[in-house]
């Protein structure tokens, strides 16, 4: 039986995500902003989470109304008949997001969700569901647009851009979610090298792969929300699991460089957590020290603003970056996301193709670079264009940025004069997901998956020399193992839930690289 969904995500990324649920089967699909509604069956429930690349959260709206007043949301919520969703020795939250000149407190509209549920199960059976900020057993979502409501069960639970490899981040680091529909936007799907010069903690690098390898996001992931429900299918959830039938090779291979040690140093160990040493190589290297590669390759950078990471010279880097792509990136194409009008003036190049793109609240620009030998009269006489038909199309749309957008302002103005004028006030109903996340440097207050003790970690491909690939999902234990009595095969492991954790029953399987090995090995 089929039912709505809808898939949230970032503002810019609405359309990659519509043609990434296109591909997965979704029916009725509709863009809207931040967001695309679709229908589907429990089976695409489950894939959505697990395989959406561009989506933060996934919900199941269970109703849909039209409210002027608190009370009315009261009585809306609370005609549902929440015995079908929720049972009094469960806990539930309740969060909100709010447009609305009537709805101004966001809380106070999750308050109202909560009594109104609460309330229905004292009447009936003078008992109550408890409240549970942090890992309910039901998280609920109420949005209001004016006057008209939705109240959804979120199937996701913690966000979807947190995949489960990335064990440690720099400072501001780059959204996963925001990573991967960047790349998706470029046309990247592994047909050349990828290469990354300022990759940070590696996030471009691993999606990138990921995107290559046509491997599923939720791969790395410990649970989702839907796993609760009263009706989850454990049995279809291990086939979708399991489903390693899309996944294919990579002939090439993705660079990530850095000028900072301690980010090259959280690279590599975020990469060797995803398991994919033999395709990325995290190196130590400056930018300005960058060579023409010997193979086609694709850039896609993020480099510094000037916002939270402050380089001495902003205006200068991206001059360097300009001077870079012209001699030593010929023939290639490389893509830039950045912030400031003045930097991308700092490049010196014309872009074929600027992309809108929010960076949490900061309103950047994805700009496309087609870097070419010779002159470009030359180079139109030979019958050879550097904007493609796309390009030219996206190009022609009107209003696709902001009219007067804070980075347009004179760079000269020192930072404190700028934040002032431009820092956005803070709202309560303004989303979580839309704000930029800062990583605790506490690990003491939130627990931690990967094992610091190598000898602990479960090797997931089984390699015993010190190049091994190893990857430690904590409560989920390895999907793979090295079958020694074929040669370059593996053997997949059977998913299997059983009470008090989830069991993994070895099986038969295939040859994951087709007995080609790794094409390079750190």
């Amino acid at each position: 039986m089929e039912f709505e969904m809808i898939a949230k995500t970032f503002q810019g990324l609405e359309n990659v995500l519509a043609e990434e649920l296109t591909r997965l089967g979704a029916n009725n699909i509709q863009v809207g902003r931040r967001m695309v509604s679709y229908t589907g069956n429990q089976e695409l429930l489950y894939r959505s989470n697990f395989c959406l690349r561009t989506a933060i959260r996934v919900l199941k709206p269970i109703k849909h109304f039209r409210a002027t007043s608190a009370d009315e949301v009261y009585e809306a919520v609370k005609s549902i008949d929440w015995a079908q969703y929720l049972g009094n020795e469960q806990t539930f939250a309740v969060d909100s997001v709010v447009y609305s000149t009537e709805f101004r407190h966001s809380k106070f509209v999750a308050y109202k969700v909560k009594d109104a549920i609460v309330d229905q199960f004292r009447e009936r059976t003078g008992n109550r569901p408890n409240i549970r900020l942090t890992n309910p057993d039901i998280q609920l979502n109420m949005h209001i647009a004016e006057y008209d409501c939705t109240l959804s069960l979120d199937s996701s639970g913690e966000s979807l851009h947190r995949r489960g490899y990335r064990q440690e981040a720099v400072e501001a680091p780059l959204n996963e979610v925001l990573a991967a529909g960047i790349i998706l936007m470029t046309g990247w799907r592994g047909q050349c090298d990828f290469i990354d010069p300022m990759c940070g903690s590696g996030t471009l690098p691993i999606e990138a792969t990921l995107i290559a390898r046509n491997m599923a996001p939720g791969l790395f992931r410990k649970g989702y929300a839907f796993e609760k429900w009263a009706d989850f299918d454990r049995e279809l959830f291990e086939q979708i699991y399991n489903d390693d039938s899309q996944e294919v090779d990579f002939q090439h291979h993705v660079y990530g460089y850095d000028n900072n040690r301690a980010a090259i140093a959280i690279a590599e160990r975020n990469v060797k957590a995803a398991a994919l040493s033999g395709d990325i190589t995290i190196a130590f290297q400056d930018f300005a020290d960058f060579t023409q590669p010997a193979n086609p390759a694709v850039i896609v950078t993020n480099p510094p603003y000037g916002e939270r990471i402050k380089p001495e010279d902003l205006l200068g880097l991206y001059k360097m970056i300009g001077a870079q792509f012209k001699k030593q990136f010929v023939d290639n194409e490389a893509w830039v996301l950045s912030y400031r009008e003045e930097c991308f003036d700092a490049i010196g190049l014309k872009p074929s193709l600027k992309v809108p793109l929010y960076n949490g609240a900061l309103e950047c620009e994805l700009r496309k670079y087609q870097m070419f030998s010779g002159r470009y009269n030359e180079l139109r006489s030979e019958g050879k264009q550097i904007k493609t038909d796309e390009d030219r199309r996206q190009m022609a749309q009107k209003h696709r940025f902001k009219e007067r957008r804070a980075v347009k302002q004179r760079f000269d103005e020192s930072d404190e004069e700028f934040e002032s004028r431009f820092r956005r006030p803070r709202r309560e109903n303004r989303e979580e997901d839309d704000r930029p996340r800062r990583f605790s440097r506490d690990r003491n207050d939130r627990s931690r998956r990967f094992e610091r003790d190598e000898n602990e970690r479960p090797k997931r491909f089984g390699r015993s020399d010190d190049s091994s690939r190893s990857f430690d999902r904590g409560d989920r234990p390895r999907r793979f193992d090295r079958d020694d009595r074929k040669p370059g095969g593996f053997r997949k492991e059977k998913r299997d839930f059983r009470e008090g954790g989830r069991d993994f029953r070895k099986g038969n399987g295939r040859g994951f690289n087709k007995g080609k090995g790794n094409r390079h090995e750190d």
